[in-house]
C-alpha cells in the first residue's frame, strides 16, 4: 500500500479517507490510477476539483453504507466498484452489528484488492468465468446457520462475519494458539487458494510446487484430521511459515501466498515514506537497508528479502519498546524463502 495525499491541498491521507480533513475536500479512490482524487459535485456525479477535466464518476453503491470510497465511471452500467463487484452474499444490513463487521471486513477486502490490481492478477467476476470467477461470501451466524468456516472453493471466498469483530477474533487467535490474526490476513490466504487454482493447477509451476511445498494429492480431510489431532513436529520453523501451513501442501501454499503479500504490501508503503535502516549499534550489513525501490515491479525476490528482514526487525523492536506484540512474529527460515521466491516467480510469470 502506498502513501496518499489530498490532490487539493497535498495533507497526507489513509487509503480509506472520505473527507480531507485539511481542505474539506470529499475524496474518493481512483482504482484506475491507483491514486485518491479530490472531488466536487457536478449535479448527480463527481468531477476532479483540481482541473475539473477528469471523471465524470460516481461513488460505489456500498459508498451509502459507509463500506466503500472507490469510484465508478459515471456513465458505468454496474453499480459497484472494482473491488465490490466481487461480492456475492452480504449479511443483513438491517443488523448494525452486521453493519459494523462488515465495514471492517471490507476495510480489508479493498486492500486486497488494490494488491491484486497492483501485481497486476486476473480479477474476474463470477458472471465473467462461472467456473472460477472471484466471489465473496460474508455469512453471518444464525440459528439456522451455527456455524460459518472461512474457506475457499473454486474462487468462492467465505468469510465469517465474526471476524470483523475485534473481541471475537482475539478470543479465536487465542483459542487456536495464533501469533497473527487479522481480516486482511484471512483474505490474503484464502486468495491464495484461488491463484493455486489459477497460477500453478495444471501449469509448469506444478512440479516445482510439488517439489517445494509437498504433493497436494495427499487427502485434504485426512491431513487436516491429523494436523488438529496430533502434536506439532518440533522444528517445524525450519520448513514452514506458520504451523498451520504444516497441515497440506494447499495450505502452506496459501499460507506463504500471504505472506508474500504480507512482505510486498508492507515494503510499498514503507518506500512511500522513504524509510531507511541503519542501526548505530551494529556495522552489519545485513540490518541495513534502503527501501528505495516498487516492491510490486522489482523483478529479483533477493532485493525484496534484503529490505523486508530488516524492516520486520526495526518495526518488531519499536512495538516492542511501547509494550506491544512483533507486528510481524514470524521467523522466515531458508526454505521458507524459497517458497517465497517460487511465489514471486508465478506471479511475475502470470498472463
Amino acid at each position: 500500500m502506498r502513501l496518499f495525499t489530498c490532490p487539493a491541498c497535498h495533507q497526507a491521507l489513509y487509503f480509506e479517507n472520505t473527507r480531507c480533513e485539511r481542505c474539506g475536500r470529499a475524496l474518493g479512490y481512483d482504482p484506475s490510477t491507483f491514486c485518491m482524487r479530490a472531488l466536487e459535485r457536478q449535479g448527480e456525479t463527481w468531477n476532479d476539483a483540481g482541473s475539473g477535466d477528469a471523471g465524470p464518476w460516481r461513488f460505489c453503491a456500498n459508498a451509502g453504507q459507509a463500506a466503500c470510497n472507490w469510484l465508478i465511471g459515471a456513465e458505468s452500467d454496474g453499480d459497484y466498484c472494482a473491488a465490490c463487484r466481487h461480492n456475492h452474499v452480504v449479511p443483513d444490513l438491517s443488523d448494525e452489528e452486521n453493519v459494523s463487521r462488515w465495514r471492517a471486513l471490507e476495510a480489508a477486502k479493498h486492500r486486497l484488492i488494490y494488491t491484486l490490481m497492483r501485481l497486476g492478477l486476473k480479477l474476474a467476476t463470477r458472471a465473467e468465468d462461472p467456473q472460477h470467477g472471484l466471489a465473496f461470501d460474508f455469512l453471518a451466524e444464525t440459528p439456522l446457520q451455527p456455524k460459518v468456516l472461512t474457506g475457499h472453493d473454486d474462487g468462492l471466498i467465505t468469510i465469517a462475519l465474526k471476524e470483523g469483530n475485534d473481541v471475537e477474533r482475539s478470543r479465536m487467535r487465542d483459542q487456536m494458539g495464533e501469533v497473527y490474526r487479522t481480516p486482511l490476513g484471512h483474505f490474503r490466504h484464502e486468495i491464495g487458494h484461488h491463484y493455486w487454482d489459477l497460477l500453478v493447477r495444471g501449469s509448469r509451476f506444478l512440479e516445482p510446487f510439488r517439489a517445494l511445498f509437498g504433493d497436494e494429492r495427499e487427502d485434504y480431510a485426512q491431513a487436516l484430521k491429523r494436523h488438529y489431532s496430533q502434536p506439532h513436529k518440533p522444528g517445524w520453523q525450519a520448513n514452514f511459515v506458520s504451523v498451520y501451513a504444516t497441515s497440506h501442501p494447499w495450505e502452506d501454499f496459501a499460507e506463504t501466498w500471504a505472506h508474500y503479500l504480507h512482505i510486498v504490501d508492507t515494503l510499498e508503503m514503507a518506500s512511500s515514506f522513504g524509510m531507511s535502516v541503519h542501526p548505530r549499534m551494529t556495522r552489519e550489513a545485513a540490518m541495513e537497508t534502503d527501501i528505495d525501490f516498487d516492491p510490486y515491479s522489482e523483478p529479483e525476490m533477493p532485493r525484496i528479502m534484503d529490505a523486508w528482514l530488516p524492516l520486520a526487525f526495526a518495526v518488531n523492536s519499536l512495538n516492542r519498546s511501547m509494550g506491544q506484540p512483533d507486528l510481524y512474529p514470524f521467523v522466515l527460515s531458508e526454505h521458507v524463502v524459497k517458497k517465497l521466491a517460487f511465489i514471486h516467480e508465478v506471479v511475475r510469470a502470470r498472463d
